[in-house]
């Protein structure tokens, strides 16, 4: 007989998470609300009783925590294995609970037919109610076991809850959010480049149709990892439901020697009843708490000067020292010497793997440059691939045999690079000691952005084996590596943009850059999308040039400003081409986003509802005292004015002075609201219920809001 209890319990501070024990294999019997002692188990239990239907089971297999074909689940299972004999049928009975604490909480199921253990880690987090959930499969038997799949943590959805946000996307294009009806069958996204990649985000939003920014409910879902994965949301034909995400391994890629285990990517999710703003609320205070280091989140994000968009290869060393010269007098404090530093490095077609310091074009090293930047008192960083090789260059030559390959199979050409073999200890060593010798020769380099352009294509190691899950362990390690080694440097994810941005590489990293495209009217939905997931403060976010070098489109300076405003902000343009007036306008704006950077990198991120024409939000400080408010018309409206603007987020009892801070000029066609609500007092509750008539004004105009509490 059983002595373990049979149910657990994991409270937040607005949510409850029921496990019941009373199976052979744990399940999660309720996720949701947080639940007062008036609720009882039995109660759950006996309510969430179902019955036998003709032609089926007599007992429906449980949706356990993994979902398995031993216990007759006919659903997607949560481990799938193999070996020479029985293991692929793995049932197994719950052998142990360890509750660590009133969070945390560790379940032991063991099947001693097929000897495997299977773990599963749940904590949830009592600051931001975010459910980490880990699956951890152990090979307790005398032979090998090949395994398929093994999911983090399956969650039993609610029937109400019938709709799927997906997000995805492609190069400059990232973060686009799609919902549709739940339907009879999988929703299965799969991604196999290698990376997190551009098209298929590993999260999605489950909901219903009543959810929206401010209200319904929703689960919000993220695997952090940065290679292959699997999301899957499954209705079964009874009618119960689930989501299910995991590592995507490709075929013979896990094999468990005796005694040897795999864990899961952590899955992240989280509830909301506050909508998808709260359900973000959720996740920032997440990433804030737990993922950002202490060092980076008590120094303010400085604004960076990024050289590629302005100069691209073009290096030549009093050029930049007068871009660093011009981007200080703007307001940067960071500058980031992008790709083309390096040895035999012209263009995109080679160098890649040689990591020293190109003596044609810097003839005295970085040192010059580097001591320019600090003189006009920025940061200096410089742009690192480490995982990719050019086959023009000393390394591929002299190691032809370090890139990823399979034997037979011609690689598909792909920006003019390979992908190192980081599988092998000797490449992971050549590349820690090339970045730390720079690091060490160059001590004032504070940051490094590290990027990754091109999918794994042909992911085979030295041995012929698929590689992509100890790929990305190594890149992991890698930067853990050099960070340890060098405590005083920031790393930036880059990947082409965002095809390499999740809670997995932020472990190890301080930013992401969130998408290649710099145009503004693109960054509005990009960063929109990526805001589910992630805060400002992680988010770079530049104001490119005039013309926007993907896009080609031209939108004005005010309105770009305003985009990368609520970002970490920075510049990414050749400031030569700035108009006076231009340069006035960024540099207003880069001080009043140093003001106002606090707020913009700590507070609550409150999405408004879009009507098509525009994307509004606003950023609201804890104490409700606070709050900057965004409206960016991205197209004409529909009638001849604008809808009211609901502000949201406010203290009801509150009063607010209402001020326009940008445009620092700006002129209507005739006289609008803001000439007599502009600096005026008005209570929360009228900004909220009443709303703002909005301005008439041109398509692509931003304008930014501050309120501050009237005491």
């Amino acid at each position: 007989m059983s002595h373990h209890p049979q149910f657990v319990l994991l409270n937040g501070q607005h949510t409850s998470l029921v496990v019941d024990c009373s199976n052979k294999t744990p399940a999660i019997l309720y996720f949701g609300k947080k639940l007062s002692s008036k609720t009882t188990y039995d109660m759950m239990k006996q309510l969430g009783t179902r019955q036998e239907a003709k032609c089926s089971v007599v007992v429906e297999a449980p949706i356990s925590l993994s979902p398995l074909m031993g216990e007759g689940f006919t659903g997607a299972p949560g481990i799938e294995v193999f070996d020479n004999n029985i293991a692929w049928s793995i049932g197994g009975k719950l052998t142990s609970i360890n509750q660590v604490n009133t969070n945390e909480v560790v379940f032991e199921s063991i099947d001693s037919v097929r000897h495997l253990s299977v773990k599963h880690f749940l904590k949830l987090d009592p600051l931001s109610d975010v459910l980490s959930a880990r699956t951890h499969l152990t090979n307790l038997g005398n032979g090998s076991v090949n395994v398929n799949w093994c999911a983090a943590p399956t969650i039993p959805m609610p029937l109400h809850i019938d709709q799927i946000m997906s997000f995805e996307g492609r190069w400059s294009n990232e973060f686009q959010r799609k919902s549709f009806d739940m339907f009879l069958g999988s929703f299965v996204r799969e991604n196999r480049k290698g990376k997190t990649s551009h098209d298929n985000f590993p999260g999605m939003v489950m909901h219903n149709k009543l959810t929206h920014e401010q209200g319904g409910e929703c689960y919000g879902f993220h695997l952090g990892w940065s290679g292959n994965h699997k999301m899957r949301a499954e209705l079964m034909a009874e009618g119960r439901s689930y989501a299910q995400l995991g590592e995507l391994l490709m075929p013979g890629e896990l094999v468990l020697a005796p005694n040897e285990s795999y864990t899961s990517p952590i899955l992240y999710t989280a509830y909301s009843n506050q909508g998808f703003s709260g359900l973000s609320h959720h996740f920032h205070q997440y990433v804030r708490q737990s993922l950002i280091t202490d060092s980076v989140r008590q120094k303010p994000r400085p604004v960076h000067y990024n050289t590629w968009e302005g100069i691209y290869f073009n290096h030549d060393v009093a050029v930049l020292q007068s871009l660093a010269t011009q981007a200080a007098d703007i307001g940067a404090e960071r500058f980031v010497l992008d790709d083309g530093w390096f040895k035999g490095r012209r263009g995109d077609f080679a160098g890649l793997g040689d990591w020293t310091v190109d003596r044609e074009i810097y003839p005295d090293g970085l040192q010059p440059l580097i001591d320019h930047v600090n003189g006009v008192g920025m940061e200096f960083g410089l742009w690192f691939e480490p995982e990719m090789v050019s086959p023009d260059s000393d390394l591929y030559r002299n190691h032809p045999e370090w890139a990823l390959q399979t034997e037979g199979n011609e690689q598909l050409k792909f920006r003019k690079q390979l992908v190192l073999d980081m599988t092998n200890p000797a490449v992971t060593d050549y590349l820690f000691n090339a970045i730390n010798d720079i690091l060490v020769e160059y001590p004032k380099i504070v940051y490094i952005k590290w990027d990754m352009n091109r999918d794994l294509n042909h992911a085979g190691n030295l041995a012929g084996k698929p590689a992509v899950h100890q790929q990305t362990l190594a890149a992991y390690a890698l930067i853990k590596r050099l960070k340890q080694a060098n405590t005083h440097v920031e790393i930036e994810s880059c990947s082409s943009g965002g095809a390499r941005v999740d809670y997995g590489v932020l472990r190890y990293t301080d930013r992401v850059w969130t998408s290649d495209s710099n145009d503004a009217l693109d960054r509005l939905n990009i960063q929109r999308g990526c805001s589910f997931f992630f805060p400002a403060e992680v988010m770079g976010a530049h104001v490119g040039p005039r013309n926007c070098h993907i896009t080609g489109r031209n939108i004005n300076i005010a309105m770009r400003a305003a985009v990368a405003f609520f970002g970490h902000m920075g510049i990414e343009m050749d400031p030569r081409e700035l108009t006076e007036d231009e340069r006035t306008q960024l540099k207003q704006i880069i001080a009043l986003h140093k003001q106002h950077r606090q707020l913009i990198h700590s507070g609550k991120l409150v999405r408004l509802d879009t009507d098509g024409d525009s994307i509004n939000f606003g950023i609201v400080n804890a104490d409700q005292s606070q709050a900057l408010f965004a409206y960016n018309s991205v197209k004409e409206t529909q009638r001849t004015n604008p809808p009211k603007y609901h502000f949201a987020g406010l203290d009801t009892d509150k009063d607010y002075t209402l001020s326009l801070v940008w445009p620092s000029a700006f002129s209507f066609y005739s006289q609008s609201v803001l000439s007599v609500a502009n600096n005026q007092i008005f209570s929360g509750e009228a900004l909220m219920t009443f709303g703002m008539q909005l301005p008439i004004t041109f398509p692509q105009t931003s304008l930014i809001f501050e309120l501050n509490e009237v005491k």
